[in-house]
């Protein structure tokens, strides 16, 4: 299962939106016969791919034990059922670590490989197969997907100078393990005080990856230039939203290639509703979201407990007055916060790198 797990970590950057698998399919005797993980979307799961290569390796899966971390598949979707292909190689046993969330499996692959007679264990390694499949996880159970912000800051908490300029405040090692985190994700999120003020790209540099995650713009008044960078990289989507019936503007937008979708807050007048988009994403299979924005849209993310995870990363300098990472209205009391939790530290060369939790105390 360990195997599994690696190498469903080597599927880390393409599977989405389906969920990150890995499958090892062993022999009476012990040997591993074939392996392999879920491919891009569209192409084989990964038991598929270590039924193939068993054959590729001269062997048959007939009395094999196979490991696999979810529940195989028993619907056809963009591929026909693993469950099946299991089944016709005469497999013996099944060990996975999750039962799948997604309600048009969720146990009902399970149940299709023990009425064939195999028998089929659940919850080896479960925790660490969850924990590559979070997004999907919490897509398919909540209907929202899981929104990691990420900070680059001094040690006094500031992201840029006063004049803006901020580039660039970490070292090479901590932007490109931002750029490893972009491109786990389904999608790069930012607003457009960011896409006025740096012209972002939004996507992944410097890492190889065969998808580049959508970008995600919150526009309210439709703002964004047509000039704007983040229309240079053709083949990913850009996702809009905004709180104006502007047709002109979406018009144009919309021919330079964006979707735009009109949001607006019923709440708040002239803002984009951020559950109701997230909501929105997670019907587009958006399985995990990383915003890098500025202060104001990470303080509403944050004050409506819309973030699962915080990547923060600190240089260790002091810089004095500058722009903050978050912001929003003071409270008048301590225990209003948000209270997070530490779930790792480490050096990315001479900067400090933390990943946060809300805590569940």
């Amino acid at each position: 299962m360990q195997r599994a797990l690696s190498l469903a970590k080597d599927a880390l950057y393409i599977t989405s939106p389906n969920p990150r698998v890995g499958c090892v399919i062993v022999g009476p005797t012990g040997e591993i016969m074939g392996q392999g993980h879920t491919q891009m979307v569209g192409g084989s799961h990964a038991e598929v791919m270590a039924l193939k290569d068993a054959t590729a390796n001269g062997y048959g899966a007939q009395d094999s034990t196979v490991y696999v971390t979810l529940e195989p598949c028993s619907h056809t979707g963009r591929t026909p059922p693993c469950t099946n292909a299991l089944i016709s190689a005469g497999v013996k046993r099944v060990i996975t670590s999750l039962e799948d969330p997604n309600p048009l499996v969720s146990g009902t692959g399970i149940k299709a490989l023990r009425q064939a007679g195999i028998q089929v264990d659940v919850g080896l390694m479960a925790e660490q197969s969850a924990l590559l499949n979070e997004g999907f996880i919490k897509r398919m159970k909540s209907g929202l997907p899981f929104v990691r912000l990420k900070i680059a800051s001094t040690l006094d908490g500031v992201t840029a100078l006063s004049n803006g300029k901020s580039q660039w405040i970490t070292g090479l090692e901590a932007r490109a393990d931002g750029h490893a985190w972009r491109a786990r994700a389904c999608a790069v999120l930012t607003g457009i005080g960011t896409v006025l003020s740096d012209n972002p790209r939004l996507n992944v540099r410097g890492l190889h990856t065969p998808r580049q995650p959508k970008a995600v713009i919150i526009d309210a008044k439709l703002e964004t230039p047509e000039i704007s960078a983040l229309f240079n990289e053709t083949s990913r989507e850009v996702l809009i939203y905004c709180a104006t019936s502007d047709t002109a503007k979406r018009d144009c937008l919309e021919r330079k290639g964006a979707k735009v979708i009109q949001i607006p807050d019923k709440m708040e007048p002239g803002h984009v509703d951020l559950k109701a988009m997230l909501l929105d994403l997670a019907k587009r299979q958006i399985n995990e979201v990383h915003i890098e924005s500025g202060a104001g849209l990470n303080g509403n993310f944050i004050k409506e407990g819309l973030v699962d995870e915080f990547l923060i990363y600190q240089a260790p300098k002091i810089i004095g007055p500058g722009r903050g990472w978050t912001q929003w209205q003071a409270l008048e009391n301590l225990e209003d916060g948000t209270h997070l939790s530490f779930v790792e530290s480490k050096f990315l060369g001479k900067d400090l790198f933390t990943r946060l939790r809300p805590s569940q105390d």
